[in-house]
């Protein structure tokens, strides 16, 4: 609620101000998204507006969005992960592997949904045991989190070593590969999948008082503490979380490719941190919005398709990011300026 102090003016309150400027950073990268698809649209009509297209892109797009999502929750307590990729590649590894447990002589084309569904519980499990570890080690410790995500991260790519002696776990249950490659009602599971968690996670954020204290432990530690947040147990569950959503990430991954491994994805981790800076999340933290993180995948997942039509190489598309992130800062920084 807006509150009117003693000269007489109305001052709004803390998550009144996050909601006002997470709605001009949404209204900025709409208005990108859009001019994105314009463009690409009057230069490849034809094939950047198939149906082959957007279907592609929403197969491969939840996966990424939702590890940017899960830097983006990292982030909002100043901190950082780095080991979101190594999360995400052990979650399908593990779930692979106790696959083959369960399967035994029979082959893992025998296991049904039943199966499956203990094989996800399992891979949602290792992601938040992951998530402990890290805000634990942040946490308790007091290691700095991109030291100790970047130390775990490389712990877990062994473990995933480990378990697979090199090579890419393949072959994994019907239903698994569904969750990749299967369609509800013609429209892509993952993309459903990747909705319903936006859904969810923006009401959590922002609709809860655990959203707001950990929006308000990245924007002032000392305050929060001093009304009574447990700053240690706060960054702990939002770890937690952001190793859950690696590993639905990595269960996306591995279902759609229908193979696990260490090294999969390894170029999304710079992705995930360049799309949660892009939708409006501020690395020192305190602010970020799930909707935001959200149409920067998809201004980005645009951009890419249409310059991969044009032929251009990868190199170039991954500096158009860069170049399209610097852009994008420096309009936020200076229309910052010009509201002080």
């Amino acid at each position: 609620m807006s509150q009117t102090n003693a000269t007489g003016t109305t001052e709004e309150s803390f998550g009144q101000r996050l909601i006002r400027a997470s709605s001009h950073t949404n209204i900025q990268l709409g208005v990108i998204c859009l001019l994105i698809l314009a463009t690409m649209t009057a230069l490849r009509p034809q094939m950047f507006m198939s149906s082959y297209n957007f279907e592609s892109m929403a197969f491969f797009m939840p996966e990424l969005g939702i590890l940017a999502i899960a830097m983006m929750i990292a982030m909002l307590t100043g901190g950082i992960d780095l080991s979101i990729v190594g999360v995400a590649n052990l979650a399908g590894i593990t779930a692979g592997t106790v696959f083959g447990y369960l399967a035994g002589e029979a082959g893992v084309g025998a296991l049904g949904s039943g199966a499956v569904i203990f094989g996800v519980g399992v891979g949602l499990l290792v992601g938040v045991l992951a998530g402990l570890v890290n805000g634990l080690l942040i946490s308790g410790l007091k290691i700095t989190p991109i030291l100790a995500t970047l130390g775990t991260g490389q712990v877990f790519i062994g473990l995933c070593l480990v378990l697979t002696g090199g090579p890419a776990i393949v072959g994994f249950p019907p239903a698994w590969t569904w969750l990749g490659n299967g369609k509800i009602a013609a429209i892509p599971v993952p993309f459903v999948l990747f909705v319903v968690l936006c859904v969810g996670l923006s009401l959590l954020l922002s609709r809860t008082s655990f959203g707001l204290r950990l929006k308000l432990i990245g924007t002032n530690p000392k305050a929060a503490i001093y009304t009574g947040i447990e700053k240690g147990r706060m960054i702990v569950f939002s770890y937690m979380l952001t190793g859950g959503l690696a590993a639905m990430a990595g269960i996306l991954l591995s279902a759609r490719t229908n193979a696990a491994k260490s090294d999969y994805g390894s170029s999304y981790l710079l992705q995930a941190v360049l799309i949660a800076v892009l939708g409006g999340t501020n690395p020192a933290g305190g602010k970020g919005n799930v909707l935001g993180v959200a149409l920067a995948v998809i201004s980005l997942t645009l951009l890419a398709s249409g310059l991969q039509m044009m032929r251009v190489s990868n190199h170039l598309i991954n500096f158009v990011w860069g170049a399209f992130l610097i852009v994008v800062i420096a309009l936020n920084a200076l229309r910052s300026r010009k509201g002080r």
